[in-house]
C-alpha cells in the first residue's frame, strides 16, 4: 500500500512588533517638538537680525543702579547741594538753570531707585529741592537771613519744584504698573506658586 506523501512544514515569517521609539533611541515627542524646536529657533535667528536703534544701545549703556530709600535720598541732596555751588559759581545762581538740573535729578531719582521704595521717590524729591536752593539762595547776616533767602527762592520757584515733583511721581507710577503687569502675567503662566494657607496646628495631647 502507499502511504500518503506529506509535505514539510514551511517556516513562514513571524511577524514582530515594532520597537517602541525608545528602542529606537528617540524620545515619544522628538519627532513633534523636532518642527517647533526648528521654528523656534528660526525666530530668534530673525529677531537677532534685527539692528537694534542707537538710541536703545546708548540706554542699555547707561548704569542702573538701584538704590534703597535712604540711599536715594542722599543721592538726590548730595546731588542737588553740588548743583546749586556749580550754578552759583558758574551761571551766578540761575534759577533755569537750576530747575533743568532739578527735573533730570529727579527723573534719575525715581528710575534708580529700588522696587520696594518705589514710594520714596516723590518724597525725597522736594527736600533735595530745598537742600541745593541754599548756596543760591540771596541771603546774608546770620541764620535767619538765610533761611528767609531759601524760603523766598522756593516760593519763586515753585514751578520747577512741582515740574519735578510730577516727574518723579509719573516715573514711578509707571514702574508700579508695569511691576503689578509683570506679576499678573508670571501668575497666568504659573510661575509663582499661590501661597497656601496656615494650616492650624495639631494639638497634642
Amino acid at each position: 500500500m502507499e502511504q500518503p506523501r506529506t509535505r514539510p512544514a514551511q517556516s513562514r515569517p513571524r511577524r514582530t512588533a515594532p520597537l517602541p521609539p525608545q528602542a529606537q533611541g528617540e524620545a515619544p515627542g522628538e519627532r513633534a517638538a523636532a518642527p517647533a524646536e526648528s521654528a523656534t529657533v528660526y525666530r530668534a535667528a530673525g529677531k537677532a537680525r534685527r539692528p537694534v536703534p542707537p538710541v536703545v544701545q546708548a540706554l542699555r549703556r547707561f548704569p542702573n543702579p538701584r538704590l534703597t530709600g535712604l540711599g536715594s535720598g542722599l543721592f538726590c541732596a548730595g546731588t542737588m547741594l553740588a548743583l546749586g555751588l556749580l550754578d552759583g559759581l558758574l551761571f551766578a545762581g540761575s534759577a533755569a538753570v537750576y530747575g533743568v538740573l532739578f527735573l533730570l535729578v529727579s527723573g534719575l531719582t525715581a528710575g534708580w531707585v529700588r522696587k520696594a521704595d518705589l514710594v520714596t521717590a516723590p518724597i525725597v524729591v522736594p527736600i533735595a529741592f530745598a537742600v541745593g536752593t541754599v548756596p543760591i539762595a540771596d541771603g546774608a547776616g546770620g541764620f535767619g537771613a538765610q533761611a528767609m533767602g531759601v524760603v523766598t527762592a522756593l516760593a519763586m520757584n515753585a514751578g520747577w519744584l512741582y515740574g519735578g515733583t510730577l516727574i518723579a511721581g509719573v516715573v514711578v507710577i509707571v514702574r508700579k504698573v508695569r511691576l503689578m503687569a509683570r506679576r499678573a502675567a508670571q501668575r497666568r503662566a504659573g510661575q509663582v506658586p499661590a501661597k497656601k494657607a496656615p494650616q492650624p496646628r495639631r494639638r497634642t495631647a
